[in-house]
């Protein structure tokens, strides 16, 4: 473990204060991006998917939800066997191998057909890979950069997370013209294409730690601060992406919207989230990821209770989530602000880690969602429940902030908690 020497800034150089699209490497920051920004997008390819998919099969509320839901699970293991293999051969070539993966996988689904409720979750393992990637984009794109550019640096990495909107778009309209198995083979295309770019720009950064064991990247674990931050992921991250994959089922349901309409305000939902990542990263960096995700939780636990407490209102309805899917979105960019400075030795098998936690909130988010519907006629406990996790997570930042600026605060790095 490393961490800041707690007291005041020391004198930086000028690679350190020089500006931040000169202080890394440009092209492979670039390559993160788009890479992280397809395999976003067919990590939740069964959202917008599920209102056609589950009236073709006849599925349940609980199976759409946990349909969608399995996808964000299997992401989240898969994000701590990229987090050690980052560490131990690289991220260009984690991320390289998770591509292949995905690619034969919606190859082969789209070749034979997905015809069961079965083979639809078979689907969203492989998906679960893209999901992984997570834990490669942004090590890749950090490692170039010194500490207080960390939070610009992953948030437009993270950025990525934008590819949730081009699902939203195009696989309805895809679906309808097609059919919804021809949308996984369409979706090999510009995976291709990205696979390709990322092969040429990306590089690994010099500064790559050296590999350790496997047992090693464990201990990370007896310290309560790496739980803490998986917490606190999983509620802004778990947000975004739980959202992300369910929303479509909610407009469809709630508003009868066709499922192109519902992938049109999904996507608007997703892109709120998304565009401020880059925005919660840089104002950390100048406030501290402290200040900035008290906010966060306080506000997304606020907004939640107003949509746990339902309205007939598609205005209304559309308002909520574009604010609380801002507000999550804004706190994944702060969580990694701080996640480098605390664990800089361990950052990879720390991004896999937290990662876990986030994809962890999701699937329950996602899962919950359909569970409550099933149970209860509507799925609006769910968010109540969910709102009742991000205050939390505010307590949580309360109990640890102290301790944190006394130990690894604002130090000779220049960053700040």
């Amino acid at each position: 473990m490393t961490a800041a020497a707690p007291g005041g800034r020391a004198t930086t150089t000028p690679k350190d204060t020089s500006a931040f699209w000169n202080a890394g490497h440009r092209p492979t920051l670039i390559a993160a991006f788009l890479y992280f920004d397809l395999a976003f997008m067919v990590w939740v390819l069964l959202g917008p998917l599920a209102p056609i998919i589950s009236k073709d099969l006849g599925l349940t509320p609980a199976q759409k939800g946990f349909m969608v839901a399995v996808p964000t699970l299997a992401g989240a293991i898969l994000r701590l066997v990229n987090g050690l293999l980052v560490d131990r051969i690289g991220p260009k070539r984690t991320g390289a191998i998770g591509q292949v993966i995905v690619i034969a996988g919606l190859s082969i689904a789209w070749c034979f057909g997905v015809n069961s409720y079965a083979g639809t979750l078979a689907v969203g393992v492989v998906l679960g890979f893209a999901g992984a990637s997570f834990a490669v984009a942004l090590p890749l794109a950090s490692r170039w950069y010194p500490p207080e550019h960390q939070g610009k640096a992953m948030g437009i990495a993270g950025m990525g997370n934008s590819g949730t909107v081009l699902a939203s778009l195009f696989a309805p309209l895809m679906a309808k013209a097609f059919g919804w198995n021809a949308v996984l083979g369409l979706a090999v295309i510009p995976l291709a294409i990205v696979f390709v770019v990322y092969l040429v720009m990306a590089k690994d950064s010099p500064s790559q730690p050296a590999p350790k064991p496997v047992t090693a990247y464990l201990t990370v674990l007896k310290h309560q601060d790496a739980w803490w931050f998986m917490l606190f992921y999983g509620v802004t991250f778990g947000g975004f992406v739980g959202l992300s994959s369910s929303l479509s089922i909610y407009f469809t349901d709630s508003f009868g919207m066709t499922p192109v309409i519902a992938g049109y305000c999904t996507a608007a939902c997703v892109f709120a989230g998304s565009l401020v990542r880059p925005i919660g990263g840089a104002v950390a960096d100048k406030i501290g990821g402290i200040r900035t995700l008290t906010f966060v939780y306080a506000l997304a636990a606020a907004t939640l209770v107003a949509i746990s407490l339902g309205t007939t209102s598609l205005p209304l309805a559309l308002a909520l989530f574009l604010l609380v899917m801002g507000t999550l979105g804004f706190g994944n960019g702060a969580v990694f602000q701080l996640v480098p400075q605390r664990f800089g030795a361990e950052n990879g098998i720390m991004t896999g880690l937290v990662g876990f936690g986030g994809g962890v909130g999701g699937f329950y988010l996602a899962s919950s969602l359909g569970l409550a519907k099933q149970l209860t006629g509507t799925p609006q406990v769910g968010f109540l429940i969910f709102a009742v996790l991000a205050l939390v997570a505010l307590g949580g930042l309360t109990v640890v902030k102290t301790r944190w600026r006394a130990t690894w605060g604002t130090g000779a790095n220049g960053a700040r908690v």
